[in-house]
């Protein structure tokens, strides 16, 4: 028969357990609202910074390497249709047929992984801009399920064209180089309004790798983007 005292422990141990579990709940809870709160302002407001910036700064304290943040965020009137385009058919070719998920490229993709043979990723530029802001390169099955929380409501407040602005701006480019802008003037010299069809297929090339790869190397793939663009009549 278990004594009084081993009882009021092993209540005493639950108590705290659910106590913790309610606490980190509460606390995932109010962080999700504000990610949603920030999405929402976001419809008007230009992010000073995003997780990614922040994540890169600091792992420059600790490496020797220079680092040099190149981020001026600009309309979208400003970047380029060819930018734009290239963008799109690059990362996200259905974007503006899905509501956040691809559920089409998604399938291709687990398909790929099955077969050994993934050719490129089903993360959509919605997927990609709420990473980008939120969560930084880390992954994690926790990070995917706040991910994948905030995606539809990103799809409802920002519209299509406030995500593809965003993305623009904020993707990360190259060392320190954030946003189409600043990719333009450092790679090509050129603002991003008046980048070539063929500088920005190049460029575009570059983003699912862009601390690894440089534009003049990435001939053969921007080839097929400027490919991929013909074909969705751009």
């Amino acid at each position: 028969m278990r004594s009084p005292l081993i009882a009021w422990r092993s209540k005493d141990r639950k108590g705290k357990w659910l106590f913790a579990a309610a606490s980190l709940a509460i606390a995932l809870a109010a962080m999700w609202i504000m990610a949603a709160l920030t999405l929402v302002s976001l419809r008007w407001i230009d992010p000073p910074t995003t997780a990614v910036h922040i994540e890169r700064r600091v792992q420059s304290w600790f490496s020797s390497a220079p680092y040099q943040l190149r981020y001026r965020f600009v309309p979208l009137q400003q970047i380029s249709p060819d930018m734009q385009h290239a963008v799109i058919a690059a990362e996200d070719g259905r974007f503006y047929q899905h509501h956040g998920f691809d559920w089409q490229q998604i399938r291709i993709a687990a398909e790929e992984d099955r077969e050994g043979v993934r050719t490129r990723g089903a993360s959509t530029l919605t997927q990609q801009l709420v990473k980008n802001l939120f969560f930084g390169t880390g992954r994690s099955i926790l990070r995917k399920v706040a991910e994948a929380s905030l995606v539809p409501v990103a799809e409802t407040v920002l519209g299509k064209r406030r995500i593809l602005e965003l993305y623009l701006n904020v993707v990360e480019w190259g060392p320190g180089v954030y946003g189409a802008d600043a990719a333009c003037e450092y790679y090509d010299h050129v603002p991003a309004k008046r980048v070539s069809r063929q500088q920005a297929a190049r460029l575009a090339a570059i983003l699912p790798a862009p601390l690894r790869r440089r534009p003049e190397r990435m001939n053969s793939y921007s080839g097929i983007i400027l490919r991929r663009m013909t074909q969705m009549g751009w």
